[in-house]
């Protein structure tokens, strides 16, 4: 009797069948005495497009709206037809007799494997692989402590409704508003109320007026007191006159002691801010180097929203820190004293702990690392030892003095014990890396009841500052905290998206061309704002989609059915789609197509491909098909991807160039690039020596 082990991808099912000790490798699977692992390659499984539920539906009629299925349809992703094959195969294999579900351990890892399990038509039992590293250690504990596959059907439900969700709402959203004002304008559940916070901070900052404003310095023998924010230079210029030369008296002196915490361990969310801030890493970036570290075996898992430890991982974290110690250079001669019950606490650990490295650093030349991998492992490091050391205290002395009848501050600022501090100054000295945030002693020697003679009165000129823009750091925080001021417990696990999907909400508002980045700042696209000022309240609202998934969680934890779920997102579709009907004139809704200019038909679906801002991509979101403008290919061979060049190709599928460079041979060529599209991912193909093809076209392209 065998058990079969279906994997997310095939990276992970290695190494499952190397620590199981499964060594025979067939297509698609490895084989052994009691296990079979195979994988997934990501998602095998995808909602079937509208057309599939009705052929009317390939026309994007508003009569025909809402679109919201009885019975869902799904289908296989055309370029994975043979690995469903091949698992489908295994599971109705007679010498297997259980399924274990070894999907990444989280909502969308469950949603993977359900799907693939569910259209193999499969019934036999499951059970649930659930671990947090891929140490071999960790994986022989989760085989021996398999759960039963049906403790999960609660977190399926929970994946499955915030899918179908996306798709509703996506699906007629997108086709409402694209017809109703005949452009394309993708719409999405979470990714439009990221877009709404983007651009109400450039709202902000365009309407920002600048005010000026004075502040006047009374200075002697070192001190710096300060009357701040006087807005009329004649005031400030009276108060100077006033002081200047005169005699001071410092009325007060408050001294206060401060501690800081040292910080939490990382989850997903704050690894990609400081990642962001200190190295300019994109989230998506650093998500897949955490990723790759996972692989690896040298972190914990990734997709995590906890920054805690459960307190069986005690001795773990000790021997780990001393490990730290011995594998980084910047820490040999850290003076560290380590408490690692701060970390430690069961009730604050859901699904995963915290991201820390594993002891599998112990065996691994650190240094050897790719670049990426290298500067996100240091800083996981760095974090777990500032998070178990000790906490940063420091004082500060405020003086109010007094001169004639004006009132001054003067602050200063002393470290008493630097604590964790002093980690995190040997690494980001070490790393070569900043933080702005950073503030410097300032040393203030006053004594209550002082007088301060032949004082020099200055005034400094100021203005008012505008807000910043969006850093994918500041971003993040603000989807964390559904567009709130605040961090509060309520909204800390209920923000825009969840920590796994942030750094794709990002990435596709890029893909679209409703935002771009413009250094290490995140500002909206005229396509972004276009679509924002069309779109109702109620789906750009962050409030609303942070209340969505807390009620998706609700739903994993068994205390909301999906049934109501999806009957509440239903009638609010039904609902958007009767308000916008009504709200606009139809007669004089456009017939025309849909569409920014357009380049050509999609050769997936038909529908048209437009230019957007950094691609030739199909206006159906729910086609995929796009060609970035600074592909690969064409950089490489030191051609510029043209809407000349793009048209041909979306015509005959192949288009003659000649003058391509190759890197290799470092010379000139002549080629017909040939269209080669996975169905997921659109490549080239070249041809030599071609015949002539009836309404094939030549290019010399532009260098």
């Amino acid at each position: 009797m065998m058990k079969l082990v279906i994997a997310e991808k095939p990276s992970v099912g290695l190494a499952l069948a190397k620590a199981l000790g499964v060594t025979g490798r067939k297509k698609g699977y490895i084989e052994g005495d009691e296990y079979i692992v195979s994988w997934c390659v990501g998602h095998l499984m995808r909602f079937a497009k509208a057309d599939s539920y009705d052929q009317k539906y390939k026309e994007w009629n508003i009569d025909d709206l809402p679109i919201i299925p009885e019975n869902w349809i799904f289908d296989i992703a055309p370029d994975k037809n043979e690995q469903f094959s091949i698992l489908r195969s295994l599971m109705n294999d007679c010498r297997v007799t259980e399924v274990i579900n070894a999907c990444d351990a989280g909502r969308e890892g469950e949603l993977i494997f359900r799907l693939v399990y569910n259209k193999a038509g499969c019934q036999k039992p499951i059970k649930r692989l659930w671990i947090s590293s891929m140490e071999e250690k960790a994986i022989l504990d989760g085989f021996a402590d398999l759960k039963d596959g049906k403790d999960y059907d609660k977190l399926y439900n929970s994946a499955l409704c915030r899918a179908k969700a996306d798709w509703i709402v996506g699906i007629n959203a997108t086709r409402l508003f694209s017809r109703l004002y005949n452009r394309a304008l993708n719409v999405g559940r979470v990714q439009t109320p990221t877009l709404a916070m983007i651009c109400e901070r450039e709202n902000e900052i365009a309407n920002f007026k600048k005010k000026k404003y004075f502040n006047v310095h009374i200075k002697e023998s070192g001190i710096d007191a300060v009357k701040e924010r006087i807005n009329s230079h004649k005031d400030a210029e009276k108060i100077r006159c006033d002081c200047d030369g005169k005699q001071a008296h410092v009325y007060s002196v408050k001294t206060e002691r401060k501690v800081v915490n040292p910080p939490k361990l990382y989850d997903l969310t704050t690894l990609q801010r400081d990642a962001n801030r200190l190295y300019g890493f994109t989230a998506q970036q650093t998500l897949d180097y955490t990723q790759s570290l996972y692989e690896m075996k040298l972190c914990t898992y990734p997709r995590t929203d906890s920054c805690f430890l459960t307190e069986d991982m005690k001795s773990t974290a000790e021997t780990l820190a001393d490990m730290i110690l011995f594998k980084f250079p910047h820490f040999m001669n850290a003076d560290l004293k380590c408490d690692v019950k701060k970390v430690l606490d069961n009730k604050k650990v859901t699904d995963h702990t915290a991201i820390i490295p594993t002891l599998e650093i112990e065996n691994t030349d650190i240094m050897s690392l790719p670049q990426g991998e290298y500067k996100i492992l240091c800083l996981i490091a760095n974090r777990m030892l500032c998070a178990i050391t000790e906490p940063y205290i420091y004082e500060t002395v405020t003086a109010e003095i007094g001169c004639g009848d004006y009132s001054f501050t003067a602050k200063g600022r002393k470290s008493i014990k630097n604590g964790f501090k002093d980690i995190d100054t040997a690494f980001r000295v070490f790393q070569q890396c900043s933080d702005d945030n950073e503030k410097e002693d300032i040393t203030l020697s006053v004594s209550e009841g002082q007088t301060l003679n032949n004082i020099v009165a200055e005034i400094t000129e100021h203005y008012t500052q505008a807000p910043k823009h969006y850093t994918e750091d500041t971003l993040l925080s603000a989807m964390e905290r559904a567009g709130t001021d605040k961090m509060t417990e309520a909204v800390e696990h209920t923000g825009i998206g969840t920590p796994s999907t942030r750094a794709a909400i990002i990435e596709k508002l890029v893909k679209f061309g409703f935002i771009k980045r413009k250094k290490r700042n995140i500002v909206i696209t005229d396509r972004g704002t276009d679509l924002i000022s069309v779109i109702p309240e109620i789906i750009k609202s962050p409030e609303m989609t942070a209340d969505w998934e807390n009620t998706l969680s609700l739903v994993a934890q068994g205390r909301f059915t999906p049934q109501q779920f999806m009957a509440d997102i239903g009638k609010l579709t039904s609902d958007i789609v009767d308000a916008a009907k009504s709200s606009v004139d139809e007669s004089k809704v456009s017939q025309q197509t849909i569409g920014s200019e357009i380049v050509g038909i999609c050769p997936r679906c038909g529908k048209n491909v437009i230019i957007t801002h950094n691609a030739y991509a199909c206006e159906d979101g729910e086609c995929g098909f796009v060609i970035w403008k600074n592909n690969r290919f064409f950089e490489s061979s030191r051609k510029k991807l043209t809407k000349e060049i793009v048209e041909i190709l979306l015509k005959s599928g192949k288009v003659a160039i000649n003058g391509l460079y190759s890197p290799k041979a470092r010379r000139n060529y002549d080629a017909v690039v040939c269209l080669d599209d996975t169905g997921e991912y659109v490549n080239f193909k070249l041809k030599f020596k071609p015949r002539k093809v009836k309404g094939e076209g030549r290019i010399n392209a532009a260098k």
